[in-house]
C-alpha cells in the first residue's frame, strides 16, 4: 500500500462493528476495494487508518486492495490513477466492486465509520441493471 494512512489503527476495535466486519467476512471472496487518499489530506487521516484496520480485522487480503495517492492541482482538481475513469473528486474516495461491478462507495466523509457506511450498502437488496 502507498499511503502512511493506510496503516491500520491499533487502537480501532473490531468488537464494536462487528456487523460491518461480519458483511466483508462473508463476502471477501467477492470484494475488491480501491482506496483514492493521500497523506496530506486531513480527512484521509481521520478516515484511512481506522478503515484500513477494519480490512485487517476482516482477513482481507492485501492482493485484494488496490490504493491510489491523489495529487491535487492548482485548481483543486484532483490527478491519480482512475481519477477520471472512477469519477474521483474527493478524497478519500473507497470503492468496493463485488464480482468486478461498484456496489459501494464511500466519498470524504459521512455520518458514519466508512467500514459501516460501506457494509450497509453491501447488504443493502441488489437490484438488477
Amino acid at each position: 500500500m502507498s499511503l502512511e494512512t493506510m496503516e491500520p489503527n491499533p487502537a480501532w476495535n473490531a468488537d464494536s462493528y462487528p456487523d460491518a466486519i461480519g458483511t466483508i467476512e462473508r463476502l471477501a471472496d467477492e470484494l475488491e476495494v480501491t482506496v483514492w487518499g493521500a497523506d496530506w489530506c486531513g480527512d484521509c487521516r481521520a478516515v484511512l487508518p481506522d478503515f484500513a484496520a477494519a480490512l485487517d480485522a476482516a482477513g482481507l487480503d492485501d492482493e485484494q486492495v488496490e490504493v491510489y495517492a491523489i495529487e491535487k492541482a492548482d485548481d483543486g482538481s484532483k490527478r491519480g490513477p482512475g481519477v477520471e475513469e472512477y469519477g474521483i473528486e474527493r478524497i478519500p474516495t473507497i470503492v468496493i466492486e463485488r464480482n468486478g461491478i461498484e456496489a459501494a462507495r464511500f466519498v470524504e466523509t459521512e455520518p458514519e465509520p466508512a467500514i459501516t457506511f460501506l457494509a450497509e450498502q453491501l447488504d443493502a437488496p441488489q437490484t438488477p441493471t
